[in-house]
C-alpha cells in the first residue's frame, strides 16, 4: 500500500501554506516524511535552496523544522516547563532561565500556559498550545500544524490566526493541515490538495470556495445538503438533576446544579470554552467520576453511583473526547479495539459460562462495521495505530453505534475528521436520532452543534448559563455567552420536545 506517490509540494518562505485532503489521503505521512519520522522510498526535500537528509525530527529540528501532531506528545506526569525543555535542555537549563523563556513565549503568542502547571491537570485545548510552545522554543522556522484548531471556540481561533500572521511577518513559515476548509480558506495564502496519495492541486484561496476544496479533496460532486423534520419526542431518556462535582483539590466546584434532559430523538448540543466543565460532565454521565451531590437518570433509573461498565451495559454509549486515551488501544489490532468495552456482550462471548472472547465472532462483527462506516484499511488485524485519526474515529462510532444504545454520549465525535467522513458520521447520528436515539453532543465545532442539535446549551464555569436555537443562533452570540461576554437566554421552546422544528 502507497501512502504517498509523485508528492509534489512548494512552500514560499514566509507564507502560511495549508494541506487539504481526506483522511488517509497522505497528508499525514507527508509531514512525517517533512519531519523525519519516516523516510521516503524516493525523491528529495529541499530547503531554502539546500537538498537535506531528514533521517530523524532531530535532522529536522536541526533544519529549523518543528512539527505539532493531531495527537499531543506530553507526559502528564511533568509540568509545562519539563515537558518543553525535555530534550532541549542545553538552550536554557531546565531552571528560571528556561521558566522565563517559556513565560516570554507564551506571553509573546497569546498562549496563556503557566510553566509549572501540571500537564496532566490540563485540558486539550492547553496540551495543544503546550505543543505550539514546544516547537517555538526550539526556534523553529518552519511549523507543521496538523489541526491546531480542533479544539478552539471561535474566539481562539482568531487569536491564533492572528499568531500566525505575526510567525509570518516574521519570516516564519507555517505549513497548515485543517479539514475545516472555511479556515483554511481564512488564514492561507496557498493551499495543496492531496488525494489518494499523490498531490492533485495547488489553489490560490481567493479564487475557491469551501465546496470547491471539498470535491477536489474527494474527487466528484458532493451532494446537495438536506432537512429534515425534528425527530425529538416527550420520551426523557438521560436527566440530569441538580448535579456537581467538587474540584477534589479544593476552592471551586467543577460543576454546579447542572439540569439536563435529553428525550428519545434528540440531540442536545453542549458549547463552552475548553475547561469550563465539558468533560467533567461527560465523566460524570459515564460514570469516571461520581458526582457530589445530584441524580441521573437513565430513563427512570438512578446511575448516579454506577460504574463504568454498569453504565455502558445499560444502553450508553460512549465517543471519548481523546480516542487514543480513551478510546482505543493503539498497539492492538481493530477486531480487539471493536471489543473495546463490550467485553460483557453475549456477541462476544463464549467457552464455559461465557468466559471466553469469541475471536471470530469479533473478526466478523469487525469487518461488517469496517464495511458499514467506511474504515479505510488494508486489514483488521492491523494495529488502530496505523489508521489516520478519521478512520479511527470512524471505527470507535462504528462500535458505539453498532450496539444500538438508548443514549450516545459523543464528545467531539469529528475532531480531526475531513469533510467525507464528517458528513458521513453526521448521517449515522442522524439516522440513529431517527430511530429514537438521545444524544448528548459535546463539541468545540460551532458548524456540528449548529447542524445537528435540536438545542444548544452553553457551559460556563460549571454551570449550563444558556440555551440556544440552533435555526436561529449566530456564531457571535454562541461566542459570546460561551466567554461570559453576553447575557444568555434563558431556556426557550427549542429545549421542548416535540415542536416539530425542521433540522
Amino acid at each position: 500500500m502507497v501512502a504517498n506517490k509523485d508528492i509534489e509540494l512548494t512552500v514560499d518562505r514566509g507564507t502560511v501554506h495549508a494541506i487539504v485532503g481526506e483522511n488517509g489521503a497522505g497528508k499525514s505521512t507527508l509531514m512525517k516524511i517533512l519531519y523525519g519520522v519516516q523516510s521516503p522510498d524516493e525523491g528529495s526535500i529541499t530547503l531554502d535552496g539546500t537538498v537535506r537528509q531528514l533521517r530523524s525530527p532531530a535532522d529536522a529540528i536541526a533544519a529549523g523544522i518543528g512539527m505539532v501532531f493531531q495527537h499531543f506528545q506530553l507526559a502528564d506526569n511533568l509540568t509545562v516547563l519539563e515537558n518543553v525543555v525535555l530534550g532541549a535542555e542545553k538552550l536554557h537549563g531546565i531552571g528560571d532561565r528556561a521558566r522565563a523563556a517559556i513565560r516570554e513565549l507564551s506571553t509573546a503568542y497569546g498562549l496563556g500556559i503557566s510553566p509549572d502547571a501540571l500537564v496532566g491537570d490540563l485540558g486539550v485545548g492547553a496540551r495543544q498550545r503546550i505543543e505550539i510552545l514546544k516547537v517555538l522554543y526550539r526556534g523553529a522556522r518552519t511549523i507543521i500544524l496538523d489541526e491546531p484548531t480542533a479544539v478552539l471556540v471561535p474566539q481562539e481561533v482568531d487569536e491564533l490566526f492572528d499568531n500566525l500572521r505575526e510567525l509570518k511577518a516574521e519570516g516564519l513559515t507555517v505549513i497548515f493541515i485543517s479539514h475545516k476548509l472555511d479556515e483554511v480558506l481564512k488564514v492561507a495564502d496557498a493551499i495543496t490538495v492531496i488525494r489518494r496519495g499523490t498531490t492533485v492541486a495547488q489553489v490560490d484561496p481567493r479564487g475557491v470556495t469551501p465546496r470547491d476544496l471539498a470535491q477536489l479533496m474527494v474527487g466528484s460532486e458532493l451532494p446537495s445538503p438536506s432537512t429534515e423534520e425534528s425527530t425529538v419526542t416527550d420520551t426523557p431518556l438521560l436527566t440530569v438533576i441538580d448535579t456537581s462535582l467538587e474540584d477534589p483539590r479544593g476552592g471551586r466546584r467543577l460543576l454546579d446544579g447542572i439540569d439536563l434532559a435529553i428525550h428519545s430523538g434528540e440531540v442536545v448540543g453542549i458549547a463552552g470554552v475548553e475547561g469550563n466543565g465539558q468533560a467533567e460532565l461527560v465523566e460524570v454521565i459515564m460514570g469516571m467520576r461520581e458526582p457530589s451531590s445530584g441524580r441521573i437518570l437513565l430513563g427512570d433509573v438512578d446511575t448516579s453511583a454506577w460504574q463504568v461498565r454498569e453504565i455502558r451495559e445499560a444502553g450508553i454509549g460512549y465517543v471519548p473526547e481523546d480516542r487514543h486515551r480513551h478510546g482505543l488501544l493503539l498497539e492492538a489490532p481493530l477486531w480487539e479495539n471493536v471489543v473495546l468495552g463490550h467485553q460483557t456482550d453475549p456477541l462476544y462471548l463464549t467457552g464455559p459460562r461465557g468466559t471466553l472472547i469469541d475471536a471470530a465472532a469479533a473478526r466478523a462483527e469487525t469487518k461488517e462495521l469496517v464495511a458499514q462506516y467506511d474504515v479505510r484499511t488494508p486489514s483488521i488485524d492491523v494495529k488502530a495505530v496505523s489508521l489516520s485519526g478519521g478512520n479511527q474515529q470512524k471505527l470507535i462510532l462504528g462500535r458505539e453505534m453498532r450496539r444500538h444504545p438508548r443514549v450516545l454520549v459523543a464528545a467531539h465525535p469529528t475532531r480531526g475528521v475531513d469533510v467525507g467522513a464528517q458528513a458521513a458520521i453526521w448521517d449515522h447520528i442522524k439516522a440513529a436520532r431517527r430511530e429514537g436515539l438521545g444524544v448528548l453532543l459535546v463539541s468545540a465545532d460551532l458548524e456540528e452543534l449548529v447542524g445537528l442539535s435540536d438545542t444548544i446549551r452553553v457551559i460556563l464555569r460549571g454551570r449550563l448559563s444558556g440555551e440556544f436555537d440552533p435555526d436561529t443562533v449566530t456564531r457571535e452570540e454562541l461566542g459570546a455567552a460561551m466567554t461570559g461576554a453576553g447575557d444568555a437566554p434563558g431556556p426557550t421552546a427549542a429545549g421542548r420536545p416535540g415542536e416539530g422544528r425542521s433540522r
